[in-house]
């Protein structure tokens, strides 16, 4: 775990649902030591109440930050304090930004390329086939997506991200161990066991108020590069996530559905605003910012031309390449020996899949697939 301030612990614990507070304290002070140390009198003067100014200049909330920490450890959960290195970049951009983070899974994926993707919680087929499908291509491409683990679309972007092996983060509204949905536990576990993570900024126990998902909202456009939307009401915590993504000065993205869809007039409107169409994620590549556009889009035509040169691929030839691994280097004999040819008629079809750039040769007569 990293080795965070308790101090920071202790302020973030008291005002965790009213960061802004908390930051009008640090800017008077100009640490949370100070802030500890001030006075009930300089507590009320900033707009604290008396059951918080009380926790501070008692002590208890150095004794909860002490607990507190000491079971994060337990749990093998990483805090990171806004003073922390690894505190994500985006965050320290975001209004009010946390100050302290609870991250369950691998702290350094918060630093990642990273796509927001949201939408409906009761989703149509077609909402969370194309969600799905996005995360899906997205994190097979080495973006992190990022969403609330809610019902619906987010649950299905985090799915999609897992399985094509990506790395996904799921930001709640509640502690770590208060993880809402309940239906969602299993896919938090599955999250911060392959690579992403579980992140928040509510301490141990905290219920998932309904007035903590627009704290969580600013997290989920402040970690990504852009922000997507599938499926959206008029009147939606999406399109709230969206509004957060554009004062942040991230891109926001919709994908358009059936004009008769109630669950798509959010996402027309977003794009009657000027946000850009998503049909797939090319789209979402060509609206992130350079390096990470021109990365993206140099991948994709690599894509397009490894299909042109399968399809021109002769029987024989595409029996080759199948027998090269992707992932090892085979030694030219044991490939003669598999594909039942000569050595002679062999090199001649490795040449032409060279030529094609379907595989490369490597050291001591070996060859290992290229896409």
């Amino acid at each position: 775990m990293d080795d965070p301030h308790p101090a920071w612990v202790a302020l973030a614990m008291v005002l965790a649902e009213r960061p802004r507070s908390a930051w009008k304290l640090l800017k008077r002070h100009g640490s949370p030591e100070a802030v500890l140390r001030a006075s009930p009198e300089e507590l009320a003067a900033a707009g604290l109440r008396p059951d918080e100014a009380a926790e501070i200049t008692s002590g208890r909330a150095r004794e909860r930050a002490a607990r507190e920490l000491e079971r994060l450890r337990k749990r093998g959960a990483t805090v990171l304090t806004f003073e922390s290195a690894a505190f994500p970049a985006g965050l320290r951009e975001v209004f009010d930004p946390p100050l302290a983070l609870y991250v369950a899974g691998d702290p350094g994926v918060l630093a990642g390329p990273a796509v927001g993707v949201v939408g409906a919680r009761r989703p149509t087929a077609y909402g969370r086939a194309v969600a799905e499908k996005l995360a899906g291509d997205l994190a097979r491409r080495g973006l992190v997506v990022v969403s609330g683990l809610a019902r619906g679309i987010d649950a299905t972007a985090h799915w999609g991200a897992l399985r094509e092996g990506g790395r996904t983060v799921a930001v709640l509204g509640s502690g770590l161990d208060t993880v809402y949905p309940r239906e969602n536990r299993g896919l938090a576990a599955k999250i911060a066991a392959a690579g992403g993570a579980v992140m928040t900024e509510q301490p141990l126990g905290a219920e998932p108020a309904g007035f903590h998902f627009p704290l969580r909202n600013r997290l989920i456009s402040g970690l990504s590069l852009g922000l997507v939307v599938v499926e959206a009401a008029e009147r939606s915590g999406s399109l709230i996530t969206a509004k957060l993504a554009l004062e942040q000065g991230r891109e926001v993205m919709a994908v358009p559905g059936p004009v008769t869809s109630p669950l798509c007039r959010g996402t027309h409107g977003l794009l009657r605003a000027g946000a850009a169409v998503v049909e797939s994620w090319v789209d979402v590549a060509e609206a992130l910012p350079a390096p990470w556009r021109d990365e993206l889009l140099a991948e994709r035509e690599e894509e397009s031309r490894s299909r042109a040169a399968e399809a021109d691929l002769s029987p024989q030839e595409r029996r080759v390449r199948d027998l090269v691994p992707p992932d090892a280097e085979v030694l030219i004999d044991d490939l003669a020996e598999a594909a039942e040819i000569s050595i002679a008629e062999l090199l001649a079809v490795l040449l032409s899949l060279e030529l094609k750039g379907l595989v490369a040769a490597g050291p001591g007569k070996t060859y290992r697939r290229r896409l």
